[in-house]
């Protein structure tokens, strides 16, 4: 799972060039030949400045935390951080363990 910290999680107003942070780390994952990847878009979230970024229509935010789940292996997803780095100018990445229980192509 990779989840960017600013004072937010990653946000969809997030930018990287003339698109979308989360659009690019997906297309750069797919060109280096990753096995998947998913953006999640949160429905509400807040960071370390505790800024709240919530759907709810009475606090409507028009940039709401978005999540990038990218699942390989550990080996190719080490490779791919330097791509992060270039990618993410202040953030968190975590690299979590998961067990596959079940994969069709």
């Amino acid at each position: 799972m990779i989840a960017t910290e600013r004072d937010r999680t990653i946000g969809e107003s997030d930018r990287h060039g003339h698109h979308p942070l989360y659009e690019s780390i997906v297309l750069q994952a797919r060109e280096a030949g990753l096995a998947g990847a998913t953006v999640l878009r949160g429905v509400m979230g807040f960071g370390k400045n505790s800024i709240l970024h919530t759907a709810k229509i009475l606090r409507l935010s028009e940039d709401m935390p978005m999540i990038v789940e990218i699942v390989d292996s550990l080996e190719k997803i080490e490779k791919f951080l330097p791509v992060l780095d270039d990618l993410i100018k202040d953030g968190l990445v975590t690299i979590e363990q998961v067990k596959v229980i079940h994969y069709r192509a």
